[in-house]
């Protein structure tokens, strides 16, 4: 049973409970009662809609009873919407100010919508109310756990299960817990006894399983991943795992086969492609390879490495041609990547092409040489090399992305902050001054003014200048600055050129000089900051084949953010730069929203809303900041409050907003 099963299953469950508990003799009217057997009736055959009719009845008879209000909040939310059913046992409890089925089904709407704080308030009032209802303490520890908060819920699942020891979702739940805290003994325990329990739920061996496939017992992973898919032969995430462990015992067949079932029970998914063409290429299937990367491109056309990796199976096939393009596309995503130069010249060489192959060879080594020297990060010294392998398989929880500053996005797809503000080349847009003088910096206006640049402006679109017309104001400055122009604005405008055709190193190298000459200048550390991020944000996307972990369950409903597997990446550095700019220009709301999403990557949420905050407080317009801090409060489980600022960002213009809301909606069916 999923997890969100889990949860409906002691909602409909306390609708008995309560049911119950309710004497049809208090009633002093025939009607009345007649009319709460009915609705009763109705929540017990998941006719929700008719229940909720039936109790819109009553209340218009007797406004006050708490009751009807209790039970068409159990209506409300098996129908998901919970903000519905938050209201209307809000109004139970107001009317019955101890009922405690009314503060523990409140707690889970809460829960459900992402308001952890709220929900675990209430449970505190169910607990105090009635310390021997266990119920409760499984709910609470459900949510401590999706709260992250590990010790809590093993607390609590320690007195459900003293109550209730034969629930193996309590164990599961327990084990994941330990599991988050790195007890990976005490988490087998409980997966051990999770399966005893229930010999038929298939996520306590895929628990037990993953745990064995961490250790590297694979056949022992691979039996209980078996036993999984006999469970319940529906579940993908089963074949998924065994196709792992089929692979890491060399039976590749096998693990082609449940590659290919996770396929036909999910099509959009790139990681069961992505998988499926590593195997493929291992055992010389060139052509399914070729065809596996094509549709992970298909589905995310921005990732690197799969161009990167379809064109080292179009070199197999002979197709040097095709190789070089995929080489060709990888470097325009990102100009430093070395491996693709020094890949992209062997094939030159064999193409006859000399002076093409000797200028990638020596474009790969500089661009090496440059990484090793700027980066204080060991790991992204690593990934500058050309030695590094991009042909690991991935797990379930992961998917791909090709958005910069999308890594800690939400469960759903296309969750992503909206970008970093820079200085950059773009024909002015107006869209982005909502409002009455919303973006108006008078100072800010009269640097670009001063710099006499083309299109310069202060935005977080994308450039729209032709990249041909890009390269030629980036040679004319390189000129100017071989001729003796060091001046701070050649080598500003010259580390912005640089930042739009992707030479990050070198643009960091420039803009530092440009700082070197005015260090008072914060737009200056306004861009270095853009384009370390940027920089770094490409090196991440390598990390695990340019896929971002996400989960560990497959139940959406039930996705805790990645674990110890995750690595958090050093914007250190960029993030100092925004401190330097902030001294210089405390009042500018841009520093702090741009500071805010590094805090976002650097997964320092509560940092995050706060300079996000501080943005809104400097500008009340400030459209961009109110989405993404609405983004950043359901990251921390605050629905609620994020999907208000998210409604303050469509008023103010952020198209974006209301289609999410729309989509999203917490209370959407």
């Amino acid at each position: 049973m999923s997890r969100a099963k889990t949860i409906r299953k002691y909602l409909i469950a306390t609708v008995a409970v309560v049911a119950a508990m309710v004497s049809i003799s208090s009633y002093g009217q025939y009607n009345k009662a007649w009319f709460f057997w009915m609705g009763r009736s109705h929540l017990v055959e998941n006719r929700y809609r008719e229940a909720i009719t039936i109790y819109n009845a009553l209340l218009r008879v007797d406004p006050e009873d708490y009751e009807a209000y209790f039970f068409r909040g159990i209506a409300k939310a098996n129908l998901d919407d919970h903000l519905g059913a938050e209201q209307d046992f809000t109004t139970a409890i107001e009317k019955n100010p101890v009922s405690t089925m009314a503060y523990h089904h409140r707690a889970i709407t809460r829960m459900l919508m992402g308001n952890y704080d709220d929900a675990l308030a209430d449970f505190r009032e169910a607990i105090d109310l009635r310390p021997d209802l266990s119920a409760s303490y499984y709910s609470r520890g459900y949510t401590y756990l999706m709260n992250r908060q590990f010790e809590a819920a093993i607390e609590d699942f320690n007195t459900y299960i003293f109550h209730n020891n034969r629930v193996a979702d309590a164990y599961l739940l327990r084990g994941q817990a330990w599991l988050q805290l790195r007890d990976t003994v005490r988490a087998m325990e409980d997966y051990n006894t999770a399966i005893r329990t229930n010999t038929e739920n298939p996520d306590g061996y895929n628990r037990r399983g993953g745990i064995y496939m961490d250790q590297g017992r694979y056949s022992e992973a691979l039996f209980d991943f078996e036993t999984a898919v006999g469970r319940d032969s529906t579940y993908a995430y089963s074949y998924f795992n065994r196709s792992l462990a089929y692979e890491r015992l060399g039976r590749f067949p096998e693990a082609i086969a449940d590659l290919e079932r996770v396929i036909a029970m999910n099509p959009d998914e790139p990681v069961a492609y992505y998988n499926r063409a590593i195997i493929r290429s291992n055992i010389g299937d060139w052509i399914g390879a070729r065809d596996d990367y094509s549709r992970v491109l298909a589905l995310s056309p921005d990732n690197v490495v799969a161009w990167y990796n379809r064109a080292g199976v179009y070199t197999r096939l002979g197709d040097l041609g095709k190789a070089v393009d995929d080489y060709s596309r990888a470097i325009a995503l990102y100009p430093d990547f070395a491996a693709a130069y020094h890949a992209r010249s062997e094939l030159r060489y064999l193409l006859r092409d000399t002076r093409g192959a000797r200028q990638d060879r020596n474009t790969g080594d500089r661009k090496i040489a440059e990484y090793k020297g700027r980066l204080t990060d060991s790991v992204l010294v690593d990934y500058a090399d050309d030695e590094q392998n991009f042909t690991r398989l991935m797990s379930f929880e992961t998917r791909f992305t090709g958005e910069n500053f999308d890594r800690l996005a939400p469960n759903r797809e296309n969750l992503a902050l909206l970008p970093l503000f820079r200085f950059s080349l773009h024909t002015p847009d107006t869209t982005l001054r909502v409002g009455p003088m919303t973006y108006y910096v008078p100072e800010m206006e009269d640097f670009i003014y001063d710099m006499d640049m083309e299109d310069l402006t202060f935005t977080r679109l994308e450039s729209d200048i032709p990249p041909e017309s890009v390269m030629e104001t980036d040679r004319a400055l390189a000129a100017r600055i071989s001729g003796g122009d060091d001046s701070w604005q050649t080598l500003f405008k010259r580390g912005v050129t640089q930042s739009l055709v992707k030479q990050f190193t070198n643009s960091v190298g420039t803009l530092t000089r440009a700082i070197a000459a005015n260090p008072s200048n914060p737009y200056l550390y306004i861009n270095r900051s853009t384009t370390r991020a940027e920089m770094i944000d490409f090196i991440s996307s390598l990390d695990g084949g340019g896929i971002s972990r996400l989960t560990i369950e497959n139940d959406p409903e039930y996705r805790i953010q990645g674990g110890s597997s995750n690595r958090i990446y050093n914007y250190d550095e960029a993030i100092a730069d925004l401190n330097s700019a902030a001294k210089l220009s405390p009042g500018l709301a841009h520093i702090y929203y741009n500071r805010a999403g590094l805090m976002v990557m650097s997964n320092r949420l509560p940092e995050a809303f706060d300079d996000y905050t501080r943005a809104i407080e400097l500008n009340p317009h400030f459209a961009e900041a109110h989405y993404n801090r609405g983004l950043v409060q359901i990251y921390m489980r605050d629905t609620r409050k994020g999907y208000l600022d998210i409604s303050k960002a469509g008023e103010l213009g952020i198209a974006a907003a209301y289609d999410l809301i729309n989509r999203y909606n917490p209370n959407s069916e």
